[in-house]
């Protein structure tokens, strides 16, 4: 590719934070995983990737750096481990298998799939053993289904209805046997949307 060692080093963090999450890291997480104070070289690293070709950025959007060869159309549908239906469960990072399916079937030009485990979803028909398909998102709508992390329970996530009040986000499951997991406050700052869910593909 022609590029450095630090260069290679920021491009691998990108990838594996992708894997994990399903977004890219911000600027700041990226200089506070290498130890950086400022943002700038970070910048400059990551427009050099972009003119080598190692990542495709999408103006005016946060988190904006993808992956050219993962995550979209006729590549197929990345599954990356495990979600919970249920309590929250561990987001595996390694990847799992590819399905052959376009991420276009989902109506959406880049998405990944999570294997469900539990039953706090069935009444939205979300079993164990299906695979969530999720299209990456910093932020979902009041009531959408979605992917979630929360801070002091990662590498954990969870597949939840997503309530967002004045004072509050609220995690609901589609199972009356389940309380709402609620955080108040500063605590709704704990947590992060992975994804909405696009689709749900059995086998």
């Amino acid at each position: 590719m022609g590029i450095t060692r630090r260069q290679k080093e920021v491009l691998d963090f990108i990838r594996q934070h992708i894997l994990k999450y399903g977004i890219s890291p911000s600027v700041r997480e990226i200089c506070q995983h290498f130890g950086l104070k400022g943002p700038a070289g970070v910048h400059r690293i990551l427009k050099v990737l972009e003119r080598q070709g190692c990542l495709v950025s999408t103006p005016g959007k946060k988190r904006t750096w993808r992956l050219p060869d993962a995550l979209f159309p006729g590549q197929g549908i990345p599954v990356l481990g495990s979600i919970a239906a249920g309590l929250p469960i561990e987001a595996q990072e390694d990847l799992a298998e590819v399905l052959p399916v376009d991420a276009a079937l989902f109506g959406t030009e880049a998405c990944f799939g999570l294997y469900v485990k539990g039953d706090s979803m069935v009444d939205a028909h979300i079993t164990h053993g299906d695979i969530a398909v999720i299209q990456p998102a910093e932020e979902v709508e009041d009531g959408q289904i979605a992917a979630v992390l929360v801070d002091d329970m990662l590498p954990e996530a969870t597949l939840k209805i997503f309530r967002k009040k004045k004072d509050r986000i609220e995690l609901h499951a589609a199972n009356p046997a389940y309380k709402p997991m609620i955080f108040k406050g500063e605590e709704a700052a704990r947590v992060h949307v992975l994804g909405r869910l696009a689709g749900i593909i059995r086998r």
